[in-house]
């Protein structure tokens, strides 16, 4: 890529979630020199409206069509396009974008995040699921259009801005840190009997509730160590976790020579996002100040894969590779959703992810697609049927 030029024109998909207002809201504060051509959004028009009068937007995309109506309605008169239904996410994408946050909760953002990377724009990537259902695909698909994926989540930003690419063949190990989530102290008892809304309360982070419950689990932390795989082209052995319950440290590269390097920061999803902004130059912005002398006290400690078998499930399914990772990111969700409308228990959650896994693979997978997206879609709709008949089966023996 070439160097910095401003004003970028930027899409934000996801706009309404807690890392797309994050993204406005650094653009607001930063006073950056930003042309927003479009908003996207799940299902959330109200913000979605507002958002779209305040940057005014080429177009604003609603993802469930049904609300279109109502998104026209609030913006008749605003010269801004409302427009709904997948297809229109991936123009939002595309559309003439520089620069594209890539923050869709999902297997959803997985299509428009392609586009964008056909696109030849630069993706900040806050969607797990694209790297870890078409991760090889996708970082193909940017290089060859000229484009870049920057990752955006607190632990990737942290590798990306700290491993020297001259000197990755030097990298002993990278290690990425978990807050532990709101369980980290709870007994697997306790853990058992968990209410979805305990689950969403994380200590540290405000997230969407199927992102707290993934950190709850630390699910979010074996997609992340698939993710690491993919972007930063290393084994399932080189990736550890470490709990990290100040979320000061994001994670760290340790180097074949004694060394390792870290990234520090406030826990504000706006300093990795003003990170993958301004790549390659850096964003001035009035950012929380790290205060390591009143924080006083870092703590570390192993993760207790008895108790969180979600991360051992995760690098199995990386070793395992082909359609191993989308498998699992399907009956995850599918898992995840089940739990928020409480028909199954907390810790039923990574059980029905390793049955379904188990499943699959029994059965075989053998994709009849012939690009990324439709592999992706064949792979994921099949693991969603069997992680249901898993679900209903477990929900009956009990």
């Amino acid at each position: 890529m070439g160097p910095l030029t401003l004003p970028r024109r930027v899409s934000v998909l996801g706009s309404t979630g807690s890392v797309g207002v994050s993204t406005l809201d650094l653009f607001e504060q930063s006073g950056a020199e930003v042309e927003v051509v479009a908003l996207a959004a799940g299902r959330n028009v109200e913000i979605l409206a507002r958002q779209a009068l305040r940057w005014r937007p080429k177009m604003a995309v609603i993802r469930d069509e049904a609300l279109l109506p109502e998104l026209r309605e609030r913006l008749a008169g605003s010269g801004v396009t409302a427009s709904g239904g997948a297809g229109a996410l991936a123009e939002a994408a595309a559309a003439e974008a520089q620069w594209v946050m890539s923050a869709i909760v999902g297997f959803a953002g997985l299509a428009p995040t392609l586009a964008a990377a056909k696109a030849g724009a630069v993706i900040a990537l806050a969607n797990k699921e694209s790297l870890v259902c078409a991760g090889p695909s996708l970082l193909r698909t940017a290089k060859l259009a000229g484009g870049a994926v920057i990752p955006v989540d607190s632990e990737h930003s942290a590798i990306f801005q700290v491993l020297d690419p001259m000197n990755i063949h030097h990298v002993a190990q990278l290690i990425l840190t978990a807050s532990g989530g709101p369980f980290r102290g709870w007994s697997q008892a306790q853990m058992a009997q968990a209410s979805p809304d305990q689950a969403v309360a994380h200590p540290k982070w405000n997230m969407g509730r199927k992102i707290s419950v993934d950190s709850a689990t630390m699910m979010n932390k074996g997609l992340e160590i698939i993710e690491a795989a993919y972007l930063f082209s290393m084994r399932p052995d080189q990736i550890g976790v470490l709990v990290h319950p100040e979320s000061i440290v994001h994670s760290l590269v340790e180097y074949d020579d004694g060394s390792t390097l870290a990234q520090l920061g406030a826990p504000d999803m706006r300093t990795p996002i003003a990170c993958a902004y301004a790549w390659p130059d850096r964003l001035s912005w009035p950012a929380p100040k790290l205060d390591l002398a009143k924080i006083g006290t870092l703590t570390f400690e192993e993760p207790d894969l008895g108790r969180f078998p979600a991360l051992k499930i995760a690098k199995d399914a990386l070793s395992a590779g082909g359609a191993a990772p989308a498998v699992m990111n399907a009956a995850n969700e599918i898992a995840v959703a089940a739990f928020l409308e409480s028909r199954i228990g907390f810790l039923d959650i990574a059980r029905a992810v390793a049955d379904t896994l188990e499943r699959v693979e029994a059965q075989g997978l053998a994709s009849q697609a012939n690009d990324a997206l439709d592999g992706a879609r064949e792979t994921d709709a099949v693991a969603r049927r069997v992680a249901a008949e898993v679900i209903d089966l477990r929900r009956r023996a009990h």
